[in-house]
């Protein structure tokens, strides 16, 4: 039984167990980064659940989501073992837990480094720098420097990606010949470019990439179910 099926359930207590027959428990809210990690539960072909996370409503911050993840964020993944949170462990622990997936290079020190190290700029760089935008409240109560943070966001989106461009894109995926989570996770942060004013006439590479990423059927399934 792979793939996802999806709960309507906002979260699991100590009364809700993961049905039989389902290894994972999956915390999502539509459009967000979380997409990276759904996109590779269904390239790894681990069974899971999915529960969607209401932003709007502030679902993420309801007390029972809390007790899953105190940061109030997505992804979240529950397991056997207990919770994972933020999308390089998600994306690394799938690749590990499904090898022959080839979602990593595990076997090469070197190479597993580069993907974490590429991942890591994403995650502490690139998102910020959007979220910085979009959210800048998090950051600031003064009004006009949320609008100076929205305002900057564009610029600092742009030279990141120009530092992706130039320098960490090996092509024809992120790491050279060989797809990987990078893929994924910089496919899902690419997504938001035109929305946060950058132009992307830019960065044809990136561009490239993420027109050959939407053209997967898993990646298209995903998309649908946002």
């Amino acid at each position: 039984m792979f793939g996802m099926t999806e709960k309507t359930v906002l979260f699991l207590d100590e009364n809700t167990q993961i049905t039989e027959g389902i290894m994972y428990q999956f915390y999502y809210a539509p459009g967000s980064c979380s997409i990276a990690a759904q996109i590779a539960l269904e390239m790894s072909g681990a069974p899971y659940q999915s529960v969607k996370l209401d932003f709007r409503s502030n679902a993420q911050r309801e007390s029972g989501y809390l007790t899953i993840n105190p940061k109030g964020r997505v992804p979240a993944l529950v397991c056997e073992q207990g919770v994972v949170t933020e999308n390089p462990a998600i994306l690394l622990f799938l690749a590990q837990q499904f090898p022959d997936a080839g979602l990593a290079p595990l076997k090469d020190p070197f190479k597993l480094a580069q993907v974490n190290a590429f991942n890591a700029y994403l995650s502490s760089t690139v998102h910020p720098a959007h979220a910085h935008g979009v959210r800048g409240y998090r950051w600031a109560d003064d009004e006009a420097a949320i609008a100076e943070m929205k305002r900057k966001m564009p610029e600092v989106m742009t030279e990141c990606f120009g530092m992706i461009e130039s320098e960490m894109f090996k092509g024809p995926w992120v790491m050279g010949e060989d797809f990987s989570i990078s893929d994924i996770y910089l496919f899902t942060i690419a997504q938001w470019l035109e929305a946060d004013g950058v132009d992307i006439t830019q960065f044809p590479k990136v561009m490239s990439h993420r027109s050959r990423m939407r053209d997967l059927e898993v990646v298209k399934k995903v998309l649908a179910e946002q």
